[in-house]
């Protein structure tokens, strides 16, 4: 009887458990169809029976992490947890390897359910990370890849559906959000927006975007850090510049930032080769920096290679519309180039950093005037500083030298009084020997010149006068004893002749007799 009362009781057990385990959830929980969907199988569908007794036990729904419910709360999270980047994997280069894409605010989304069209459709991505689906309503995808989206998906379609068949495939990818900062001419956040077809932009388009990088720029050291990811890994653009390494530009995501270091010292001929470089800043804009010291013209100007070429070409031609970057020659120009009492062995250029540091770039344009070496000729930024400090001393082969350069001033005046053709002010070259000068000035007078010696003038910069004698000797190279080169506002005396002194000091004696002579004629005596 005993063993009777105990089978008895397992089965009623056995019954227990499987009416519980085909329970249905809440009316209040699914959606009440009053018809299959057209083209949807009947037996697939599983609705809600009113006529049968419901279980009030609650149903537990897969929650994503972004909306975890508070303590205490009877849902809980069954999912897997969206992949979070704890840092970002390299390769033994260092490179970031390309990750996965995951989905986030603003995404366009094609959701297919297999055999259930009404179900399937376009959607977008809200602002909170979800997914707005029929049946199962709100369900955050945000940091899940597509692939994994779609298995979180079919999990909380098959309470409704048997055996669902999920593909959700990104339609459009949202705008990319980064920040670009460091060495690049406007750091900031900037948004990319993606048309079909176009491939996710690399870190070189960002640099493009944020006006290119500057002069001082660290290309090998370019640091790229993602969502929550603080270290960052580094790409090498100086490789990819040199070696054609694509890997260095690395594909960007969204929430990416970017930095630009400042370099610790400026490769002039590097400098040059990156001004070539597709991220490096345009030069159709002029740029503003100060040219102080030995020039004609000190003080701030706008650069630009075309306005410095027309200044240039204003001698010649005319101008000219080239848009190479500005250099340092090209900015001594545009103030009206150097002195005569320039040092251009020594010549400065101070930089201001993105970090508030100064540089100073020592620049030698004798090498550029001796040897062609175009990598002293500096490529200058907004706000450069350019000093052309005072020479000690200047031989008068190297005066003759830097006249016929480039960035020498154009034209002097100096003036000529005295005992020539055409006395005044005369324009010459700059550096012009006093030889020269005579010459414009139409040569000595043939009659009353004393063609020996002549006397020259010189206001000096520190307010004191020179006046010395130099001998003349018109067959002599540009020395400074016989044949000095002349400086702006120079004054050259061409004294008389000792005849012709004397015949003016006898003239200036006998003219009074000479009148009075005329007078007693004019009273009959």
């Amino acid at each position: 009887m005993r063993q009777y009362i105990s089978q008895a009781l397992a089965s009623l057990t056995l019954v227990g458990a499987i009416a519980t385990l085909g329970a249905k959830p809440l009316k209040a929980q699914i959606p009440i169809l009053s018809s299959p969907p057209t083209g949807i199988d009947s037996n697939q569908i599983e609705y809600p029976r009113p006529d049968r007794e419901v279980n009030t036990t609650p149903i537990i729904l897969p929650v994503p992490p972004s909306t975890q419910p508070p303590p205490g709360s009877i849902l809980r999270s069954t999912t897997i947890n969206p992949p979070t980047i704890s840092g970002i994997p390299c390769d033994r280069t260092n490179r970031p390897l390309t990750e996965a894409y995951t989905l986030g605010p603003g995404d366009q989304v094609r959701l297919d359910l297999f055999d259930v069209p009404e179900y399937s459709g376009q959607y977008q991505v809200l602002v909170d990370g979800t997914l707005n689906l029929p049946v199962i309503g709100s369900i955050s995808v945000a940091g899940f890849t597509p692939s994994t989206a779609s298995e979180l998906i079919s999990k909380r379609y098959a309470r409704y559906v048997r055996r669902p068949l999920v593909t959700l495939s990104l339609i459009k990818a949202r705008p990319l959000r980064i920040a670009v900062g460091g060495e690049v001419n406007r750091p900031g956040a900037y948004s990319i927006s993606l048309t079909d077809g176009q491939q996710f932009p690399s870190i070189t388009d960002a640099v493009r975007l944020a006006g290119g990088i500057t002069r001082a720029a660290d290309v090998r050291q370019v640091q790229l850090r993602r969502v929550d990811n603080r270290r960052g890994c580094t790409a090498d653009l100086w490789n990819l510049l040199q070696n054609s390494n694509l890997g260095e530009d690395i594909t960007l995501r969204d929430g990416d930032e970017i930095l630009i270091p400042t370099t610790t010292g400026i490769d002039p001929l590097e400098s040059r080769q990156l001004a070539d470089a597709s991220f490096a800043p345009s030069t159709a804009d002029p740029i503003k920096v100060a040219v102080v010291g030995e020039v004609v013209r000190p003080g701030p100007y706008s650069v630009s290679a075309a306005t410095a070429s027309a200044t240039s070409a204003d001698r010649t031609t005319g101008g000219s519309n080239t848009r190479e970057p500005a250099t340092v020659t090209q900015a001594i120009q545009v103030a009206g180039g150097i002195t005569q009492l320039a040092d251009i062995r020594r010549v400065q250029v101070q930089r201001i950093t993105r970090e508030g540091t100064k540089q100073v770039i020592e620049v030698n344009l004798w090498n550029l005037l001796q040897e062609g070496d175009l990598s002293q000729d500096v490529i200058l930024q907004e706000g450069d500083t350019i000093t052309v400090p005072t020479a000690v001393a200047i031989s008068a082969p190297e005066a003759t030298e830097l006249a016929s350069a480039s960035f020498s001033a154009a034209i002097i005046s100096v003036n000529v009084v005295g005992e020539v053709k055409k006395p005044g002010v005369v324009q010459i070259p700059a550096n012009s020997p006093l030889n020269q000068a005579l010459l414009v000035a139409g040569g000595f007078d043939p009659r009353r010149a004393k063609k020996s010696v002549v006397e020259l003038i010189r206001l000096n910069p520190n307010g004191t006068v020179e006046k010395r004698e130099v001998e003349v000797d018109f067959t002599a190279a540009v020395n400074d004893q016989t044949n000095p080169p002349l400086r702006p506002n120079d004054v050259i005396v061409v004294n008389r002749s000792g005849l012709t002194s004397f015949t003016d000091t006898l003239n200036n004696v006998v003219s009074p007799i000479g009148g009075l002579f005329t007078l007693f004629r004019f009273f009959g005596f």
